[in-house]
């Protein structure tokens, strides 16, 4: 068969640019390409009998022709395209051209994320993670760690009683500290050892730097020669790994029964002073070296051992970490809230 005259190419080109509709598009496009009768297939098949230079001539002006009719053809549908949608458009309907929108992914709540957290970076200073329940004696939360039925830290602790019966390894309360992890572990192991514990305790307070619920995080080093200077170096270590290397706090003197000497830990809010409900200082945490009352109650000799301990909040930390001023937002289950973290 013949190649089509240079004409007869033009008069096809024409025909699809002034295509009226899909369907006349889709019949010129299968007289051009189709797999048996197309034109432009029957004149490549065609190049098998013409001489090696008239093959060469015309299968060169075959693919430009090629070319042409494809870009056409392609121009011609992206003009049907726009007319339907612009048609569309006019008609306020759904166009199903448009992407999808991205999917929404999930993420960890800001407290585990944050305890994940402190697990890496205790991790890293050879700290192993222990646990407790939340539901503890009245012994092991209160008497192991030097705080008698008479002493005044109970009452400011105002705690959640399950049962009363005057039996203190049978009375039953939800936990006030995570410390209670600290009198389990050392009456089942025996020193050296470091270990931090984390979990929800229980308190009868509610504004916005407490609540009735929240979470602690704490540690606790044993061995022969540990002091508060081992102690201030982890506990700086950590603030500044959990919140900022820029962070400013202070250790000052203050009174826990479970320690001697205690000392408190000041955070400077970062931001507007105002904001934080407590001034430009936020207390995050307590610390000190273990009491020897409490050694002796776990069954470890203090002229032997000794050790510091240390307890921090967790959401007093995420506040100053990201400028939160309310600490009741942490459990609201508000999606604007936690979609910004």
């Amino acid at each position: 068969m013949a190649t089509p005259a240079t004409a007869a190419w033009d008069d096809l080109l024409k025909k699809i640019k002034s295509a009226p509709d899909a369907p006349t598009l889709d019949a010129l496009e299968q007289e051009i390409f189709g797999r048996k009768q197309g034109l432009l297939t029957l004149a490549m098949k065609d190049l098998g009998s013409a001489t090696p230079e008239e093959r060469t001539k015309r299968g060169t002006e075959l693919n430009r022709w090629k070319q042409t009719f494809t870009e056409a053809v392609e121009r011609r549908r992206e003009d049907f395209q726009s007319a339907s949608l612009g048609s569309l458009a006019t008609e306020d309907a759904l166009d199903v051209t448009l992407p999808l929108p991205p999917k929404r992914h999930g993420h960890l709540h800001l407290i585990p994320e944050f305890i994940r957290s402190v697990e890496d970076i205790f991790g890293r200073m050879g700290f192993e993670v222990a646990s407790g329940p939340e539901i503890e004696t009245e012994e092991n939360n209160f008497n192991l760690l030097n705080i008698p039925a008479d002493h005044p830290a109970r009452d400011s602790q105002d705690t959640f009683w399950l049962t009363r019966t005057g039996n203190p390894k049978k009375d039953m309360v939800l936990r006030t500290h995570t410390s209670p992890v600290q009198a389990r572990y050392m009456q089942a192991h025996k020193p050296p050892f470091r270990i931090i514990y984390h979990g929800k305790t229980y308190r009868k307070d509610a504004d916005a730097t407490h609540s009735p619920m929240f979470h602690q995080f704490e540690a606790l080093m044993v061995g022969k020669d540990i002091s508060l200077a081992n102690m201030k170096a982890v506990m700086t270590a950590a603030i500044r790994e959990l919140t900022s290397k820029d962070a400013t706090f202070r250790f000052r003197t203050g009174f826990f029964p479970f320690v001697e000497p205690g000392l408190e830990v000041d955070m400077r809010w970062q931001g507007d002073a105002a904001a934080s409900r407590e001034g430009d200082w936020l207390e995050i945490a307590g610390c000190g070296m273990v009491h020897p009352n409490v050694l002796t109650n776990c069954g470890i000799n203090p002229k032997e051992w000794q050790g510091f301990a240390f307890g921090f909040g967790v959401e007093r930390m995420i506040m100053i970490k990201h400028q939160i001023p309310d600490l009741r937002a942490f459990y609201q289950g508000d999606l604007k809230f936690l979609a910004q973290f």
